[in-house]
């Protein structure tokens, strides 16, 4: 289970990631490209994805994943945050962070990976 806070602060980790209230949620962003969303009330936030990846994670676990309102068709996950493991809803923001991020701040999320291991 993860709680909202726990997902802004995954999200706020990531290179010049910040939040910014919009249509009554908090949109998390690098610059004004918008990677996650979500309400701290609604129990649920929405991940950028791809189409392919979006498509794996329903198949995988519809219990957990949904289709985005309005955003799904560009591959917009629905994730149940009492349903999901912290560790995989971090690389979920790390892949949607670099989807909008840009190229010269992915090495410093790759840098971070190394020194992890």
């Amino acid at each position: 289970m993860v709680t909202f806070d726990q997902f802004e602060a995954l999200a706020l980790d990531l290179p010049e990631a910040h939040a910014q209230p919009t249509w009554d949620q908090v949109t998390l962003r690098v610059g004004k490209k918008i990677f996650a969303m979500g309400s701290p009330d609604s129990g649920r936030v929405c991940v950028k994805a791809s189409k392919e990846d979006q498509a794996e994670l329903l198949a995988a676990d519809p219990d957990t994943y949904a289709f985005a309102p309005y955003v799904g068709r560009h591959g917009w996950v629905l994730v149940q945050l009492a349903r999901v493991d912290a560790g995989e809803l971090g690389e979920l923001l790390t892949e949607a962070w670099r989807s909008v991020a840009p190229k010269r701040l992915h090495a410093l999320v790759d840098e971070q990976r190394a020194n992890e291991r």
